[in-house]
């Protein structure tokens, strides 16, 4: 950390321990400077359920009124309704927002993520660094003769419409699915569109509470993995779907309850937004590639590889103008959701693509993972992660070698990736093959070993 940059400032958001890092005194500060910093008018704002939200986003409410700003107060809401708003309400002034949210971090964090006009995402290089140096160097700029007002507008009405614009709700088989809101933001969205889908709803952990009974809502953590896929054998569910606080991700369950690794899913989402879009680019992070080359060659798109995160993703997808771009950390992007990733969007195509092809989601990824089985994601803390990567490329020089994001090796039957978190001091290891679960086997163990020391 430099000194001028907070602890709670990371590279695409806020995120600290309250009251600790981030607290209503810094939260005031934080909004006059995102105003300052961006020549705001006019932010929408929101936030999520944790106990600390509510004086954070008031904290931040103030901040941007005492610099002329009008706040637009969406209430308790999930990531993506922020977006949304931002940008389907460019044409009525908006030029900023923010969520106050930690998504699926321990319930004594929160933090805020930002866009601005568009829904563009703000990171460290675009302008948090500067927010932070700001605030800091107590430079703030004095505040506006007339403060702005804040109105508190309910807007799932306009994001709901939005949503259901990406099926043909006519041609929806009647389902039933279990849905997994770890007690976050999501359900108030599913009993919105419940209304107006053919399906029943299990609805697990459903509402709302700071306090998260049931554990922080990470549908990756093991347990929280066997509660759902339990709950759709149990009740005879076409499948499942879980997301984490915020619902900006969401996973998912066959109609066995065996979870599917997000990276089967980009495959299958692209192809369902290449029906309507032929010939489209599709991007997709380079973790794990194989699957997602070939499905998205398959349906006449252009596959391109782009770094892992969403500012690097939402930046190549407007240069590309693509169609749709995804993480196998199951952050999904959608040009006609302004570029930014929704984790709702995903669960309705598929839905949808069950309905039109009348097979069980198992059927629809089986054969995929059977043809590129993978490693999951293994993480580790490494003293060295420089050292262990250099050491790790020199093993395996004979390998074509890519650095888009890390170190990627393939060889003709098995490729890997190993790359620095963004966010945590971990070293991630990511390991696929041509169909071979031994080979699989093999190779994880054997960089494993390298990265364990």
């Amino acid at each position: 950390m430099t000194p001028s940059l907070l602890s709670c400032f990371k590279a695409y958001d806020i995120r600290g321990k309250v009251p600790d890092e981030l607290n209503v005194d810094l939260a005031v500060k934080i909004g006059r400077s995102f105003a300052a910093v961006y020549g705001l008018k006019k932010v929408v704002v929101g936030r999520d359920i944790r106990l600390s939200s509510e004086d954070l986003v008031t904290a931040l409410t103030e901040g941007l009124c005492s610099m002329g700003v009008e706040v637009v107060d969406l209430g308790l809401c999930g990531t993506e309704e922020i977006y949304h708003a931002t940008f389907s309400m460019e044409g009525d002034g908006v030029d900023g927002g923010v969520v106050v949210t930690a998504s699926h971090n321990p319930k004594d964090y929160n933090g805020m993520k930002f866009v601005v006009k568009g829904a563009r995402p703000v990171t460290g290089e675009s302008g948090l660094a500067k927010m932070s140096e700001m605030i800091v160097a107590d430079s703030l700029p004095h505040q506006a003769e007339v403060s702005g007002n804040s109105v508190l507008f309910d807007y799932k009405n306009n994001y709901i419409e939005h949503l259901l614009g990406y099926v043909d709700i006519a041609k929806l088989q009647p389902m039933k699915i279990v849905v997994n809101s770890g007690n976050g933001c999501a359900g108030a969205i599913v009993d919105r569109l419940e209304t107006k889908l053919p399906f029943t709803f299990v609805k697990l952990h459903h509402n709302p509470d700071g306090t998260f009974p049931n554990g922080v809502p990470n549908p990756l953590l093991p347990d929280n993995r066997e509660e759902t896929g339990r709950a759709v054998i149990d009740n005879g569910a076409d499948f499942g779907v879980g997301w984490d606080g915020d619902f900006d991700r969401c996973f998912f369950w066959d109609e066995n309850g065996n979870f599917i690794e997000g990276y089967y899913i980009v495959g299958l989402l692209a192809e369902e937004m290449l029906l309507n879009d032929a010939g489209a680019k599709v991007l997709f992070d380079p973790r794990l590639t194989w699957n997602s080359e070939e499905q998205i060659s398959q349906a006449g798109g252009k596959a391109i590889m782009t770094r892992t995160g969403h500012a690097f993703i939402k930046e190549r997808m407007r240069l590309e103008d693509a169609v749709y771009g995804g993480e196998m950390s199951a952050h999904h992007y959608f040009r006609d959701f302004g570029y930014c990733d929704s984790g709702m969007i995903p669960w309705l195509l598929v839905a949808a693509i069950v309905s039109r092809k009348k097979k069980p989601l198992s059927e629809l990824v089986s054969e995929r993972v059977a043809a590129y089985p993978v490693s999951g994601e293994i993480n580790n803390k490494v003293a060295d992660p420089d050292g262990v990567i250099a050491a790790i490329e020199k093993k395996y020089h004979a390998g074509e070698k890519d650095y888009t994001d890390g170190l990627s090796v393939a060889f003709p039957n098995y490729r890997f990736n190993v790359r620095k978190s963004n966010t945590e001091p971990l070293l991630r290891l990511n390991v696929e093959t041509r169909g071979d679960e031994n080979l699989l086997e093999e190779k994880t163990k054997e960089l494993l070993d390298m990265i364990k020391g």
